[in-house]
């Protein structure tokens, strides 16, 4: 991926770009490694110079972001193209966690201090975007990641907008109006139910509210997501993880997420109540301690076959 130009100006009617200096060593990889919804991902692309470029609807419109780090990881290079370049561009430090504040946060469990110690740079992002990250979490629930990320990237290619800028094939998703119009059958297509779709159909309906609430706190955007029904625990906090830059979401209901942490710090799989007793010293930055276990690869050894994707088309009985 070529980088463009490096300004902190306007270069052009058609790119803005600006320079942002930081005390930290900015791993682009492992700070916006969540963002990316399985390796297909339309909307997202990383670069062999360790760039990254993705496209996403802001409030001022469809944009494109392309970050690359210079002076050892302290000096990100921000380009951006398209009716939401300037949104992106102000958005940069706090994508980059600049928001996150980790004080007063101390491992107790030696793999979280392992952790602490490899990663002592990476801070909970904060897109601002909340539909952004809600419509991919309610396709998530419940389902495979296979079967999630190929249901979404099915979705972004047939419904999605193409990313202003010089990438060439990157999609941003559908605005939510845009989500609200997607047809029964062409979820059904991408393996996506009808509880899960009528949940994000539903969601577009209240996106200004939803997205008002990133502005009003993170109490008041989680109630407001947790008065949809077909918004729970996980959901809320998938995207407030993104979205938010909520230091104490954990992702409590996930399958793998309570085992994962269970197996990295007592040798032995926990429930969901296991997990919060776990974590219960951790209060404030519960969700720092679940994604700094899972940079370092901390998750129970998997065994047996994968499951295999359902299918919600229907079929002609044989």
């Amino acid at each position: 991926m070529a980088e463009p130009d490096d300004t902190s100006e306007t270069r052009s009617p058609t790119v803005l770009s600006r320079v942002w200096r930081t005390d930290r060593e900015i791993n682009l990889r492992a700070q916006l490694g969540v963002f990316r919804r399985g390796s297909g991902d339309p909307t997202m692309r990383w670069g062999a110079d360790r760039s990254v470029v993705r496209a996403a609807q802001t409030p001022e419109g469809v944009g494109t972001l392309h970050l690359v780090c210079r002076a050892a990881g302290s000096e990100v290079h921000a380009h951006a193209w398209g009716p939401g370049a300037g949104w992106l561009l102000d958005g940069v430090p706090a994508l980059l966690g600049d928001d996150d504040d980790p004080s007063g946060f101390e491992p107790v469990h030696a793999p979280v201090a392992d952790a602490w110690r490899r990663f002592p740079s990476w801070r909970v992002p904060r897109s601002g975007l909340l539909f952004d990250a809600l419509a991919p979490a309610v396709i998530e629930q419940k389902v495979t990641g296979q079967e999630a990320f190929s249901g979404y990237r099915m979705l972004v290619r047939r419904f999605g907008t193409p990313a202003p800028g010089p990438v060439e094939g990157l999609l941003a998703p559908p605005t939510a109006a845009g989500w609200a119009a997607i047809p029964s059958w062409a979820w059904l297509q991408a393996s996506v139910d009808g509880a899960r779709s009528r949940t994000v159909v539903r969601a577009a309906g209240f996106a200004g509210r939803l997205e008002e609430g990133v502005g009003l706190g993170t109490p008041e955007a989680h109630r407001r997501m947790r008065a949809l029904p077909g918004i729970g625990v996980w959901t809320a906090a998938e995207v407030a993880q993104r979205a938010l830059g909520d230091a104490d979401a954990v992702s409590f209901g996930d399958y793998h997420v309570a085992k994962d942490i269970g197996w990295a710090l007592t040798g032995t799989p926990v429930d969901d109540d296991g997990l919060a007793a776990l974590l219960e010293p951790y209060a404030g930055h519960r969700y720092r301690v679940q994604h700094l276990l899972g940079l370092t690869g901390q998750h129970r050894p998997r065994r047996g076959p994968r499951m295999s994707p359902r299918t919600h088309l229907p079929t002609r009985p044989r």
